[in-house]
């Protein structure tokens, strides 16, 4: 299990020093200088909010019949993303926060039993407030950061009953035939905290290491059982260390790559490998209005499953800038 444990931090440091070595192949900017009036923000913009907020829908229809390379499924997928940004910089402390909210379903006609299922689910806040002081916290800059995950709408599994093998054979959850609800709004949702230091080695990449709690939280009883949560108590609590690292690099005028790894270490479970989320977003702007994401997402928790669980998504949709 050890061996388990080593392989897949190893896998995860990897992935972090790619993402660095690749900012640093493009970029060679030194950590700012904030006694520098060339590096230092402008004093026009200390203390001032900055605010952006886009939003954006995406539509897309498939529809067949009698099609000669066999018979398809009709459907219709609607899907919007609204997502917020407010960040202010003073002269000695930097505070962000974001909030992404998206949702999505899928209607399929022509399929027996799966006429209409969710396609994305997803509410997701981050704030980080970071200090900038002298000398060796000029380099490394304390920082408070905590973010929120959860979802709107109920959740099922379509492929097989999810309680077998963790409640027992009496269990009436046992009896239910596909779908089977698994998730709801806060159950679960995973809150992490912590307190450590942000490395910023380049403008567009930052890394962060420190001491962090994380809360599952389970509102539904029926559901703990699935996300390692005991059925008397709504919260499993743990204590341990968090990483997280950032890289946001516009690649060209139109295309904008961004990667957020988190990594909590626990520490009553030091010998099991550690929970991480890993996101990839590129953007392809083709005008205004228009644009196209590619989505990479995997994620890691071994009290939900053993496996990792991946997402991949192409999307084309109209999108609006609000603030």
């Amino acid at each position: 299990m050890i061996h388990r444990a080593f392989c897949f931090s190893a896998c995860i440091l990897f992935a972090v020093l790619a993402s660095v070595v690749s900012a640093h192949g493009q970029s060679a900017d030194p950590v700012p200088d904030p006694k520098d009036p060339t590096e230092a923000a402008p004093d026009s913009l200390i203390g001032v909010w900055q605010y952006g907020a886009t939003a954006r829908l995406n539509v897309s229809q498939a529809a067949y019949k009698d099609w000669e390379e066999g018979a398809g499924n009709s459907s219709l997928t609607f899907a919007t993303t609204l997502g917020g940004q407010a960040s202010q910089r003073g002269e000695n402390w930097i505070q962000a926060h974001e909030l992404r909210l998206a949702f999505g379903i899928i209607n399929q006609s022509n399929t027996e039993g799966r006429d209409l299922r969710k396609s994305e689910d997803q509410i997701l806040w981050n704030s980080s407030i970071r200090y900038e002081g002298s000398r060796f916290f000029q380099v490394f800059n304390p920082t408070i950061a905590a973010d929120l995950r959860t979802q709107f709408a109920k959740g099922f599994d379509y492929s097989a009953n999810p309680f077998e093998g963790e409640v027992p054979d009496e269990d009436p959850r046992l009896d239910q035939n596909t779908p089977v609800q698994t998730s709801a709004f806060l159950s679960p949702a995973f809150i992490t905290e912590s307190l450590g230091l942000t490395y910023e080695p380049f403008s567009d990449v930052t890394m962060r290491l420190g001491a962090a709690s994380k809360q599952t939280i389970v509102l539904e009883e029926d559901f703990r059982v699935l996300y390692g949560v005991s059925e008397r108590k709504r919260m499993r609590v743990e204590a341990g260390a968090e990483f997280a690292s950032a890289l946001d690099r516009n690649l060209t005028e139109s295309i904008r790559y961004r990667s957020q790894l988190n990594v909590f270490f626990s520490f009553n479970q030091l010998e099991e490998p550690p929970d991480a989320r890993w996101q990839n977003t590129i953007n392809l702007e083709v005008n205004d209005w228009l644009s196209t994401d590619l989505q990479f997402v995997a994620l890691f928790d071994e009290d939900i499953t053993d496996a990792i669980q991946l997402k991949e998504t192409i999307s084309v949709g109209l999108s609006f800038t609000l603030l």
